[in-house]
């Protein structure tokens, strides 16, 4: 057994300490700031602890306290911007998910002349930030007719992380023991049914973690949908800004909206971080 210092635990216990405080601080001022009056935000010192409680933001945001925001109730707005915010994360998943599997499958098992280029050539596009194809993506999109619409939106988000995915899933499926396969080859299965009854199952654990990553890219985006998703599909990202209005800032509204819209996520990465990790490290050992 190693022995270790009292200075050298310290200085760990010191680490973990900043680490969480850095990464839990933000999140806990959010949650104390959605639950102080309004009033309270101006007074002086700064208070780190909320000196009087109310429910009064979240109450306004689940339509209990009827408020309204340029003569629209605030409760319509939020949840509409959540069923967005919903509906084109999930879809952006689904379909990422489902192409990545298709393909890395396929550039793991299947020969073709240029697959190599045509893999790392998707894969590099991870490098182009999105901003340089904003404006082509755009014309694009209104010739399509698919501006401010939730497929237009997801299949954004489908191209945006598809490579990362794709790259994950050709990992996993390469670490997965080719002797399966031909096994149940002698035995007459087809390759659909190899695939879907016997890879797939296999590869649980990376599909997981690709749907994880996703997803938490999809329900982030800001800069996307708020060019690409003005008005109908306007999702919480955001609606949450336009608390904000250069007459008046709602930081209660701001933060108890922004509150309810971490709790999703942060269930999927309660719930599901340990086949976010095994997923990807799937492909590490093979």
């Amino acid at each position: 057994m190693i022995k270790t210092s009292l200075a050298y635990r310290i200085t760990i216990w010191a680490g973990v300490a900043l680490l969480l405080l850095w990464s839990l601080g933000p999140i806990y001022w959010t949650l104390q700031s959605a639950l102080t009056p309004n009033a309270d935000f101006a007074a002086r010192p700064i208070h780190f602890f909320p000196q009087h409680l109310t429910l009064d933001h979240f109450q306004r945001l689940l339509g209990i306290n009827v408020d309204t925001i340029g003569g629209v109730q605030v409760w319509a707005q939020f949840r509409t911007a959540l069923f967005n915010s919903v509906v084109t994360a999930l879809a952006a998943t689904v379909l990422c998910v489902a192409m990545s599997a298709f393909g890395g499958y396929a550039f793991t098992r299947l020969y073709f002349p240029g697959r190599n280029v045509i893999f790392f050539a998707l894969i590099a596009t991870i490098a182009i930030p999105g901003y340089a194809v904003l404006i082509p993506l755009y014309r694009l999109m209104i010739e399509l007719r698919l501006v401010d619409t939730h497929i237009g939106i997801s299949l954004i988000y489908v191209s945006a992380f598809l490579p990362l995915s794709l790259w994950l899933m050709r990992s996993v499926f390469d670490a997965l023991p080719i002797a399966l396969e031909e096994a149940a080859q002698l035995d007459g299965a087809g390759r659909l049914y190899i695939f879907f009854h016997i890879v797939l199952p296999l590869a649980g654990p990376g599909l997981t973690a690709a749907a994880i990553l996703t997803f938490l890219g999809a329900w982030g985006q800001y800069m996307v949908p708020l060019i690409f998703s003005p008005a109908v599909t306007k999702p919480l990202t955001v609606l949450i800004p336009e608390f904000a209005t250069k007459n008046f800032i709602d930081y209660g509204l701001i933060t108890a909206s922004g509150s309810i819209a971490i709790i999703i996520p942060a269930l999927v990465v309660i719930f599901l971080n340990r086949y976010l990790v095994s997923g990807l490290l799937a492909g590490s050992v093979k």
